[in-house]
């Protein structure tokens, strides 16, 4: 598919590979967050990028901030087949993750937010001549999600918050398989689809702030339709017959995500923070696109299920101006493991830091390391011959993170 390109002049469009998270959800929306594993971030408030979790957290803020974040995503995944040609290294790129918060209180009871970052990304290529391409080849999906939010504090202890959320999604798919009898030829291309698309959603939270050591936060974000439009070109799914740029859909639904989180303050210089979310992962279905006539023109099956994931998170309050920071995070295996998306359980093990330059300008630093469980799976690759072939998967991942704060 390919798509005339939306104008989205108030964000960089985002790139994220999938090794550090199940399904292809993106978690890297702070430095802050990502030095305790993301524990506790509906309920802690530290800075301006917890918009990106829950909009009841603004009502916490005295002054307008702005945090910028970026965060370098560099994976190792590789596939190990029966022999050689079957095996594949490094198929997922590394990215950078960029996002960007701005809050502004207007009075004792409102505040308004604005959030650019990213929920869910996914990519992975293999090798021009890698033999399986008919079930592997290049897979990109990738969202942009630009925020607006609003919050209103009901009273010193409970505060509520809710936004709208404009999605820009973008999707690539290619495939090929090698010429009959030639295995030094070039590749044949059998799909080639590219689209992109907004949808809308929306997203609401609350807190509970028992006394200003202890706070307990949720947060929902709805499932919202991905409809891609474009051109399809390679071998038409119904008619078989080889196509070229011809108008066509893709529809998915992007899954909810609900968050509850913790943070306790047990001493004036030692804090806890713990987070379960929950997404719906079996909302997504799987990938297939139709021509303008409603006729199958590509299918990719991928089962996904719902999951679950639980971290915790530590702070040590060193001085006034440095806390440290370390987390672990269990990430559950959303889909079942294909070429193109192989998914697996991970652990994520963290650690981060924020210095407080001045009274208004602060920045934090963290990293971690993902580890994914190996995970061994059978997929049917399609070719002239069709044929089952099984497969193992490994994929860890190093992220590094940097975030600007600047409070008005």
């Amino acid at each position: 598919m390919r798509i005339n390109k939306v104008a989205f002049a108030v964000i960089t469009l985002m790139t994220a590979s999938q090794v550090n998270a199940a399904g292809f959800q993106i978690n890297e929306h702070s430095a802050s967050g990502l030095g305790r594993a993301f524990a506790g971030e509906a309920a802690i408030g530290d800075d301006a990028a917890s918009l990106a979790r829950n909009p009841a957290l603004m009502a916490t803020f005295e002054r307008a901030q702005l945090s910028v974040v970026g965060t370098y995503v560099v994976p190792d995944v590789n596939i190990t087949g029966s022999n050689d040609k079957n095996s594949a290294q490094d198929v997922a790129p590394a990215a950078v993750v960029p996002s960007m918060y701005y809050i502004q209180p207007i009075n004792e009871q409102w505040a308004f937010g604005l959030a650019m970052y990213s929920n869910f990304g996914t990519g992975t290529e293999y090798a021009d001549d890698y033999v399986n391409n008919t079930a592997a080849g290049s897979t990109h999906i990738v969202s942009a999600t630009f925020n607006p939010n609003i919050s209103y504090r009901i009273n010193e202890q409970f505060s509520i918050g809710a936004g709208v959320s404009a999605i820009y999604t973008t999707a690539e798919l290619k495939r090929s398989m090698p010429v009959p009898f030639s295995p030094n030829s070039p590749q044949i291309t059998v799909a080639d689809m590219e689209g992109d698309g907004i949808n809308f959603g929306w997203n609401i939270g609350a807190l509970y702030e028992v006394n200003e050591n202890n706070r307990f936060g949720i947060s929902y974000k709805h499932s919202s339709e991905m409809e891609l439009e474009g051109t399809f070109s390679g071998q038409h799914a119904t008619t078989g017959a080889f196509v070229n740029d011809i108008d066509g859909t893709m529809d998915n639904t992007l899954p909810s995500i609900l968050e509850l989180s913790g943070y306790h303050k047990l001493t004036d210089k030692f804090a806890v923070s713990y987070s379960w979310q929950y997404i719906t992962w079996s909302d997504f279905g799987n990938i297939v696109a139709h021509d303008l006539e409603g006729n199958e023109v590509l299918r990719k099956n991928e089962n996904f299920n719902n999951s679950n994931r639980y971290s915790i998170g530590t702070e040590y309050y060193v001085t006034e101006g440095l806390t440290l920071r370390a987390g672990y995070a269990y990430d559950e295996q959303a889909a079942e493991s294909t070429l193109s998306i192989p998914d697996s359980d991970r652990q994520w093990y963290t650690a981060g830091m924020t210095y407080k330059i001045t009274t208004s300008l602060s920045f934090d630093l963290a990293a971690a390391f993902v580890a994914g469980k190996e995970v061994t799976f059978e997929e049917e690759i399609p070719d002239l011959f069709p044929t089952d072939k099984t497969f193992s998967s490994k994929g860890d991942a190093w992220l590094y993170s940097a975030q600007l704060n600047y409070s008005f």
